[in-house]
């Protein structure tokens, strides 16, 4: 028998051999206070993220009419972020391209960080901080909207992609933590949550979720008053075919 094998055989013997448990009642738990605490405390931070957010629901409210107008009008939804600000972009354009709560048309919306070819051979040929940049110069168009997420406001593909939007006339948003931030500063209008990051972006769901509403609410008041719009709106996206 070789070391190897050994070792090999004693890792499986060690992964077979259960830990020691400690006796639990049935329907109990044990939870040591420390982590207790910590969970408390993490969601008592959640309640500034949500303060923050209620003290700017008017700008969410506009996002969600203004994205809507520009949707239905053909326009066209970029959004982009780092890690979990990626998630949560791809989130939101998710709901656009499917749906919220209620049937309605789709809508076009592209997250960027989601074009996994496009943003390695860009990182690999340009750097990581134009993967974003050279995406926006591709598919922007004047009117479209770029909304770029960061709880640090600082990371530097998303202000390259910024400045790129600024010079293709595509309105940009910014949700972040805390500001003032650069990304803030860079883009159109911003929504900051004075808040811990990981709460922050906790909130950051809970804006988009928020512009939804108010996006479908939009949307269902041209259904009603202008439904040619919407089903012209569909032919065009099924390439005119009736």
């Amino acid at each position: 028998m070789t070391p190897e094998s050994s070792l090999r055989e004693a890792d499986l013997q060690t992964l077979a051999t259960p830990a020691a448990l400690p006796a639990v009642l049935p329907g109990a738990t044990f939870v040591d206070a420390a982590s207790a605490d910590a969970v408390r405390i993490h969601l008592d931070n959640v309640v500034p993220a949500l303060e923050s957010l209620r003290s700017q629901s008017g700008r969410l409210a506009a996002w969600g009419v203004e994205l809507a107008q520009r949707l239905l009008r053909g326009q066209r939804l970029l959004a982009a972020g780092n890690g979990g600000s990626a998630a949560e972009a791809q989130h939101l354009t998710a709901e656009l391209v499917g749906r919220f709560d209620g049937e309605r048309v789709p809508f076009s919306a592209i997250s960027l960080h989601a074009e996994s070819s496009a943003v390695t051979a860009i990182a690999n040929d340009y750097g990581y901080d134009d993967v974003f940049a050279r995406q926006v110069r591709a598919h922007g168009r004047s009117g479209d909207v770029l909304i770029l997420l960061s709880t640090s406001g600082k990371s530097p593909n998303l202000l390259r992609a910024a400045e790129v939007a600024s010079r293709l006339n595509v309105t940009t948003w910014a949700l972040t933590g805390a500001g003032p931030n650069p990304l803030a500063d860079a883009c159109d209008q911003a929504v900051m949550i004075d808040a811990l990051n990981a709460n922050a972006q906790e909130g950051h769901l809970i804006a988009l979720h928020a512009i939804c509403r108010a996006f479908d609410l939009e949307v269902a008041r041209h259904s009603s008053t202008d439904g040619v719009c919407l089903q012209n709106l569909a032919l065009q996206k099924g390439g005119g075919r009736a």
